[in-house]
């Protein structure tokens, strides 16, 4: 007790470790990897031009508007709620898509590690009951599945530091898979390289999701800053290790986004042992609990925003214990639609393409976070900033415009054929299509939400002016 009044119980050390969940996606290690050996060049790039001022403008928004609705209350009040509801809509519908990815490579994981052939029917239910168990997890409190996170964590870090022992030890006993020289560690300006530099963006994203954890910390003020700062020190150490250790094992033009991690420890070790099988666990757990720590954040978003009438009415719908689930079962039935449709679209790695769209959405919906970054500064000078963005006008200008430059161009070369290669179109198309479609039903999704509360507005007012 405290002053009468509970201690809360979301330490600074449960926001690290939630940092190295939430933003530490071990499954896009691989992705990313397939760049080559110039993702040296890209991590260090992309950390400094686009990791460093998002975690400070991260830092500033999550410190100066605390409360649930994180990033898409700073969208609102910069741009209005119907920009609001179209980004709440892109950052909630990323992660029932993320949620079907990962489901069909936990039934992949699954199936390598205990040697099973399973047919199509098999490999549905699997990926069925990955969706539901997460669901059932993510609709509950914070407080109450921490452990999960903090045990996910080290459950990461000891997958990481494996790979990289193990990446160190082969590459001074027996050599490297890929080719280290300064001529190849620099950037390789090609469509194929630059298509997965989405990927690399994409794992430095979700600082904002400990920002909305603001109410169940003792002092959010100071443990914000303080867990994006060790947060991402941690993180970035970790991503440059694991990405060594798989450049070690695997050339890249072998590399699978799906089976990476799990082929490099087979190649590392040179077989399938009882050591690779407990990184199997540790990978499905891992995958889980990655989907359990989003919905944290993603669920409580949505919620909000359908409290403010930007999203219908579904997405607000409350447990007894004030938890967003109807938010989490639409994960569930969007993801599960898409896991059932899955053996009917026509790619060879749907991981990759479940896994491609979700990236999409989620990069689309940052990229109104530092335009209103840069709003709320100038229309809302007075406000107390605990934490404020260093530097002069000139500074907080390219602050705000390298990093939405850098998300827009990866978004192109992720989503949109470029060279005009069979092989290019057949892998990005379905990606564009399937954006676009996300695009316009989510403006659909916002005008008709909008809609909903302008009749609900013009009923109350009716009705009040009969009564006077």
């Amino acid at each position: 007790m405290e002053n009468g009044k509970p201690k809360k119980k979301f330490r600074l050390f449960d926001a690290v470790l939630m940092s190295v969940v939430v933003i530490m996606v071990v499954e896009s290690v691989a992705p990313a990897a397939a760049i080559g050996t110039s993702q040296f060049f890209w991590w260090g790039f992309l950390l400094v031009l686009f990791f460093l001022p998002y975690g400070l403008i991260s830092s500033e928004l999550g410190t100066t508007y605390v409360g649930e609705g994180g990033l898409y209350d700073w969208v609102k009040q910069a741009f209005g709620a119907r920009w609001g509801g179209r980004l709440a809509w892109l950052y909630w519908i990323n992660y029932p898509i993320w949620m079907s990815s990962l489901a069909v490579l936990f039934q992949q994981v699954l199936g390598t590690i205990a040697g099973w052939k399973m047919n199509t029917a098999t490999s549905m239910i699997i990926q069925l009951i990955f969706v539901w168990v997460v669901v059932i997890l993510g609709n509950q409190p914070v407080s109450e599945s921490k452990w999960i996170m903090n045990l996910a964590a080290f459950a990461k870090i000891f997958t990481i530091v494996a790979l990289a022992v193990l990446g160190i030890y082969v590459a001074m006993t027996k050599g490297v898979a890929n080719d280290f020289s300064p001529k190849n560690l620099l950037p390789q300006m090609n469509v194929g390289s630059l298509s997965n530099l989405s990927v690399i963006i994409f794992n430095f994203l979700g600082f904002e999701v400990v920002a909305t954890m603001a109410d169940d910390m003792d002092k959010p003020k100071k443990q914000i800053p303080q867990a994006i700062i060790y947060g991402g020190l941690l993180i970035a150490i970790l991503y440059l290790v694991s990405a060594f250790g798989m450049s070690v094992a695997v050339p890249t033009d072998k590399l699978s986004a799906s089976s990476g991690l799990l082929d490099s420890f087979i190649l590392l070790i040179g077989n399938m042992n009882w050591f690779v099988i407990l990184i199997g666990i540790f990978f499905l757990y891992i995958l889980a609990s990655e989907m359990v720590s989003w919905a944290l954040g993603i669920n409580y978003v949505a919620d909000y925003a359908a409290k403010d009438h930007v999203l219908p009415n579904i997405f607000g719908a409350e447990n007894k214990k004030g938890m967003p689930v109807g938010t989490g079962y639409l994960n569930g039935i969007v993801a599960s639609i898409l896991v059932v449709a899955a053996p009917f679209i026509p790619n060879q790695d749907i991981f990759w393409a479940f896994f491609s769209l979700n990236v999409v959405a989620l990069l689309l919906s940052y990229t109104m976070m530092f335009p209103a970054f840069l709003k709320l500064r100038k229309s809302d000078p007075d406000t107390e900033r605990p934490f404020k963005v260093p530097g002069g006008p000139v500074m907080i200008q390219l602050m705000t415009w390298v990093p939405e430059i850098l998300l827009i161009a990866t978004v192109v070369f992720t989503a949109v054929p470029l060279n005009g290669s069979s092989e290019e179109i057949s892998g990005k198309m379905p990606i564009l299509i399937g954006t676009i479609v996300t695009l316009i039903i989510g403006e659909i999704v916002v005008r008709y939400a909008e809609h909903k509360n302008k009749v609900k507005t013009q009923n109350t007012q009716s009705k009040e002016s009969s009564l006077s």
